[in-house]
């Protein structure tokens, strides 16, 4: 086959459509910056998932630590819970939910300081986030009996709590119910509330000095709606339903 010499000051013919480096404009060096840009968009992402989290643990839910024995059998110690703060804010506090609340005044022992350094900065900011349960020391949980309005006695014949006339007939109970005698009248705004371990509850019966025994419903965080762990005691919890009774709901007046 012959071959010709192309001559030197002849122009350069056009490259094939899709062929070479340089086709359809596209840049021939290796891009730049690829490590960088995957850096912020996992920053963004984690960062919003971090602020949607603390957002619903401040507005909507809020994991807790059991610390004690109060609340047997319904909650063990150690137990993890979930509380919809939502519920509350929507709806109030309602009779025979289990609630979370904080401190009134006086019904605890001040908590011990928490631990410092990274290790205690590390904790707190897990825990305001909402990926670890709250601990502070200063929440406890007991369940609602009675709500403003409602009168509230121990105990009858049987040894029954009386709300509203009715005698309740509490399965979910850990012993006896009548450590304390009183006959009250929940205060506006006010919830009464008891441990369903009656015989280790420091409640409302053993604060009756100061409203009632009632606690302002404004330091109830929430209703208790979940146990998550440990994994085999997952679960709801219900309200019981001797609290639906037409004649238990319909209130009282001092």
């Amino acid at each position: 086959m012959a071959v010709s010499a192309r001559d030197p000051h002849a122009p350069l013919p056009e490259p094939l459509p899709g062929r070479g480096r340089h086709a359809r404009g596209q840049d021939p060096r290796p891009e730049k910056g690829g490590l960088g840009r995957w850096l912020r968009e996992t920053s963004i992402i984690i960062i919003s998932a971090l602020v949607l989290s603390a957002l619903a643990r401040a507005f909507l839910i809020q994991a807790f630590y059991v610390p004690s024995a109060s609340m047997e059998d319904t909650l063990q110690i150690s137990d993890r819970i979930i509380a919809s703060k939502i519920t509350t804010t929507m709806s109030g506090v309602s009779r025979g939910e289990v609630v979370v609340f904080k401190d009134p005044g006086g019904w605890l022992p001040d908590p011990p300081p928490p631990p410092g350094g990274v290790r205690g900065a590390l904790r707190t900011g897990l825990t305001f986030i909402g990926m670890l349960p709250s601990d502070s020391g200063q929440d406890l949980v007991k369940r609602a009996i009675g709500v403003e309005g409602d009168r509230v006695a121990c105990c009858n014949a049987d040894g029954r709590i009386v709300l509203n006339g009715v005698p309740l007939v509490e399965d979910y109970i850990k012993g006896p119910t009548n450590q304390v005698q009183f006959d009250i009248v929940v205060p506006p705004d006010s919830v009464f509330v008891m441990g369903d371990n009656r015989g280790d509850s420091r409640d409302s019966r053993y604060h009756l000095e100061e409203a009632n025994g009632s606690v302002p419903e404004p330091d109830v965080v929430g209703r208790v709606v979940l146990k998550v762990w440990p994994f085999g005691s997952f679960g709801t919890v219900p309200i019981p339903e001797i609290f639906g009774d037409p004649q238990v709901s319909r209130g009282s007046t001092p």
